[in-house]
């Protein structure tokens, strides 16, 4: 998970083997998300555990059904939970799919060390079954990546590198066009919806940094960065631009210290921090609503850290976030959700809200009713540790 960072080097695990069948897609592009696997780092009662490479996935879910979402297919692609949950992303159109490799592991002895990848994996979600077109460089430890609303560039905030990388998408050709740097370790990206501006997380800094866009050229000046909170690694604009929020997971993610989301007016010449709310302990990611009424927070607690931490909790939560006709954003609902909750997204109508449940190995289901947000029971199981879940970038 994004706090994992600094996770002290342990001894190797037993990984799962999976597999699962692949259907026949039809020829429109279907509603998916993409669910990062990672197969390598465990959390167990006395600590975080690194094993061996080769077990990681990337898993297709079908959500026509919204309510009842299903595996559809499973690609054996390296990714890691060691970075932010919103390592992959879609394309509007449905056609590709995006997905990172923030790091791999490095056996020394009996333990195995987090080492920086620098691979970014293209799928083509419409071929029968989908199917990896390649596999191309950018950055040092890619972790998140956000692809613009016109669906033909994306960028990819790159951590060890220091840097975000500018991609051009044409058909199913991903190409690397240039590299900005911006100073501090990058986790995560959010780009505007008119595609003139992107926000940056900056992690380790407390800071967001602001990135001018002109097409595929991104120029970076540090003298706009935002002061936000420690631990960045989620961030998303408001579907009008308006706003945007950043989640801050703290200085030591799951120490039981309640952290916060940081509200950021975002469509003015210099963006300013207008507002922080207090959402507990350690807000992994935040995912917006297709109509910007709501957004929706997975809340790690307490659930990563060892059981005798003092700040151990057994699951994390889901809180909705409402933002009003006037930019006020406020907490207005919460659910209990799984044991280390990772990615969250929204269904394509906005009806319904998925969680990664990380140790629990599944996809939690729950319903948006008024600005209040309920637990349906559903349960989607899979073959391996969600660590990452995004679905289409907004048109």
């Amino acid at each position: 998970m994004a706090g994992l960072l600094g996770l002290a080097p342990a001894f190797a695990a037993e990984a799962p083997a999976f597999a699962a069948e692949a259907p026949a897609f039809a020829a429109e592009a279907p509603a998916f998300l993409l669910v990062g696997l990672d197969g390598k780092t465990f959390f167990l009662p006395d600590g975080g555990t690194n094993g061996s490479n080769g077990h990681d996935a990337v898993a297709v879910i079908d959500v026509s059904d919204e309510a009842r979402p299903r595996l559809a297919h499973v690609l054996p692609l390296d990714n890691s939970v060691y970075g932010p949950p919103t390592n992959l992303q879609i394309t509007p159109d449905g056609r590709l799919g995006l997905a990172a490799s923030s790091v791999l592991m490095r056996q020394d002895s009996e333990a195995w060390y987090a080492q920086a990848d620098d691979r970014l994996h293209v799928i083509d979600l419409l071929a029968d079954p989908p199917r990896l077109v390649e596999t191309i460089r950018v950055g040092r430890q890619p972790s998140g990546l956000a692809i613009a609303r016109t669906g033909d560039f994306a960028l990819v905030a790159n951590r060890e590198g220091r840097s975000v990388t500018v991609l051009s998408i044409a058909g199913t050709s991903v190409r690397v066009v240039m590299t900005v740097d911006v100073g501090d370790e990058a986790a995560a990206v959010a780009i505007a919806p008119d595609g003139r501006r992107a926000f940056v997380a900056k992690n380790k800094a407390a800071k967001v940094g602001v990135l001018t866009l002109d097409g595929t050229r991104a120029t970076y000046d540090a003298a706009l960065d935002l002061p936000v909170g420690p631990g960045i690694y989620g961030l998303e604009f408001t579907p009008d631009g308006r706003l945007a929020l950043a989640a801050n997971t703290g200085p030591e993610p799951s120490d039981g210290h309640a952290d916060s989301i940081s509200v950021i007016r975002a469509d003015v010449a210099r963006p300013v921090v207008i507002d922080h709310l207090g959402i507990g302990d350690t807000p992994e990611t935040l995912a917006m609503s297709p109509d910007g009424r709501h957004a929706a927070v997975a809340v790690v607690r307490g659930s990563s850290a060892p059981t005798t931490g003092p700040g151990f909790t057994p699951t994390g939560t889901l809180a909705l976030l409402t933002i009003d006709a006037s930019g006020m954003v406020r907490q207005t609902g919460e659910a209990e959700a799984g044991d280390v909750t990772q990615g969250v997204a929204f269904s394509p109508s906005g009806a319904y809200v998925y969680v990664g449940n990380y140790v629990d190995r599944n996809i939690g289901v729950y319903r948006i009713e008024g600005d209040a947000v309920r637990d349906t029971g559903f349960r989607l199981g899979l073959p391996g540790q969600p660590a990452s879940m995004r679905g289409r970038a907004e048109r």
